[in-house]
């Protein structure tokens, strides 16, 4: 009894002296990064603050952290800054010109870019009535992965698109303005500041609509007019509690920029070119693979660069992917999502 007491008590000291040794560490791990983000957030190194400030605006769930060592002014300052001018021009469909490309091209090409903070996939699908969007309507709480959205509807690609409700990755509810078939499925224009809908009509034309303005009457005049067939909205706000960008690119005019424009995140854009081609990009960042994510220069750059006409940024963050014949070509940039994503309410796919 004695030698068990004594055995006890050793692994009672052993389990204390590893518990204050783990305290210890987590305490000086805290420590270390309060201290770093305070260090980054101070006036002695202003670059490095602008980019933590825009990047962690466009988070989901870390915008606090720039609320504690910044006060709203200071963080408004920084976003002024380096935010993007407007861009309110109507998209001329006269510019696009479907099937117009002399050049022999593939159904669906698939090209790799690459960043000095980024590595994106370029997925160009050159009939572009084959891009639509798909969704789980009727909304419920839990959504699915895209690698299920693309195979429930038969399609052979996907990206993620659109506002929604992430919180604890339960992905059923989308925000502001869903379009499907024909069909207005959510019609919620102030349910968000700065709602833009990122559309295609019945022609196949890309649409980006500032709707930040109009109420649920107003849209659905607008989607029967300018004959919407599939559409989301994402936010245009540049404030000390959100830093999110919309058009890129309107009429071959690229949107300019005070400062850096934007922070580093992963993204998910869509662009149409002269020919009709739909141009899907989705890029990594916030660590994976080392990286820290594109900035809305970046966007804009690349999409000139593969000839977009039209140009939108759709979302970012970990809901940014990239789903092509039976495996995804961008992830989630968590680790337990390698090989899937968070859960979607809807996601533009190809047939």
């Amino acid at each position: 009894m004695e030698n068990k007491s004594v055995l006890i008590q050793k692994i009672g000291m052993i389990l204390l002296k590893a518990g204050a040794f783990l305290g210890t560490f987590l305490l000086a791990l805290v420590l270390t990064v309060a201290i770093s983000l305070s260090m980054i957030c101070s006036d002695a190194f202003p670059s490095a603050q602008q980019m933590f400030v825009t990047t962690i605006l466009e988070t989901g769930q870390l915008k606090f952290l720039a609320s504690l060592f910044l006060s709203p002014e200071e963080i408004q300052a920084i976003v002024d800054k380096n935010s993007m001018q407007s861009l309110d021009a109507e998209v001329d469909s006269g510019l696009i010109q479907i099937g117009g490309g002399e050049e022999e091209q593939k159904p669906i090409e698939i090209q790799e870019v690459s960043g000095a903070t980024y590595t994106g996939t370029m997925m160009i699908v050159k009939d572009p009535a084959r891009v639509s969007l798909a969704s789980i309507y009727p909304w419920r709480e839990t959504g699915v992965t895209l690698d299920q959205l693309v195979k429930e509807n038969g399609a052979v690609a996907g990206i993620n698109g659109g506002l929604y409700d992430s919180s604890n990755n339960s992905g059923g509810r989308p925000y502001g303005v869903v379009v499907a078939n024909g069909e207005i499925q959510l019609n919620r224009p102030q349910e968000y500041p700065g709602l833009v809908l990122i559309s295609l009509t019945e022609d196949h034309i890309l649409q980006i609509i500032d709707i930040s303005d109009m109420n649920a009457a107003e849209v659905e005049a607008l989607v029967k007019e300018k004959k919407i067939r599939d559409a989301v909205t994402f936010q245009e706000e540049a404030s000390d509690v959100n830093n999110h960008f919309v058009q890129l690119i309107i009429n071959n005019e690229p949107r300019e920029m005070n400062g850096m424009g934007s922070g580093l995140n992963p993204r998910t854009a869509i662009g149409q070119r002269a020919d009709g081609s739909i141009l899907l990009f989705v890029t990594d960042g916030r660590g994976k693979s080392g990286h820290l994510g594109a900035s809305s220069g970046d966007l804009i750059a690349v999409m000139q660069e593969y000839g977009a006409v039209n140009a939108a940024n759709l979302d970012g963050g970990s809901s940014s992917c990239m789903y092509y014949d039976g495996k995804y070509l961008k992830s989630s940039v968590t680790f337990y999502y390698e090989n899937s994503s968070w859960k979607l309410p809807c996601g533009f796919i190809v047939k």
